[in-house]
């Protein structure tokens, strides 16, 4: 299989380089995964768009959607990423290693991780019971939208590094 190499800041076109630098700034580093999608010269500007588009989700339900998604899909990079992502936003080390294994403690939240667990595991054919209760625990019809379009970004995280295999570039995240 093809080996892919992670792009310097030279390798990519000057658009990209400019959102290298930006993610250098910010973050004090681009990461390997954003570094991979900017092979595409329109790919990383589109994506990082999507993926910092306002939503109805909080940044607590949005990492741990992100987490069970990864978990489901089975990506060590986006994982890994999002238990530090996630303590940022809050998580014990036990409310995350709940939420990889598609629960949690506080009913609310858990309603939405097993809910993407659900969608994700199904390709968008959730059971009945478990929209049932995402709605129940007070989620609208624009959480739902956001849900999937937050579990469609994290999706195609998972998927870009379950084929490239880049480098980890964060902790790897422990098995459970």
């Amino acid at each position: 299989m093809t080996t892919f190499v992670v792009p310097t800041r030279e390798e990519v076109v000057p658009a990209n380089q400019a959102i290298f630098d930006n993610l250098n700034k910010a973050l004090g580093f681009v990461p390997n995964l954003y570094a991979t999608i900017a092979y595409s010269k329109n790919g990383l500007e589109r994506f990082l768009a999507y993926q910092n588009a306002k939503t109805s989700l909080t940044n607590k339900e949005k990492e741990a959607v992100n987490l069970i998604v990864s978990q489901v899909n089975g990506c060590i990079y986006c994982q890994s990423a999002h238990l530090v992502l996630g303590k940022m936003n809050g998580f014990s080390d036990e409310q995350l290693a709940d939420i990889r294994h598609g629960k949690s403690s506080d009913s609310k939240l858990h309603t939405l991780v097993a809910l993407a667990a659900d969608i994700t595991k199904n390709r968008g054919n959730a059971s009945e019971t478990n929209v049932d209760a995402f709605f129940a625990a007070g989620y609208t019809n624009e959480n739902l939208v956001d849900l999937i379009l937050q579990v469609s970004d994290k999706t195609a995280m998972n998927y870009l590094h379950n084929l490239t295999k880049i480098p980890v570039d964060f902790p790897i995240a422990p098995a459970i």
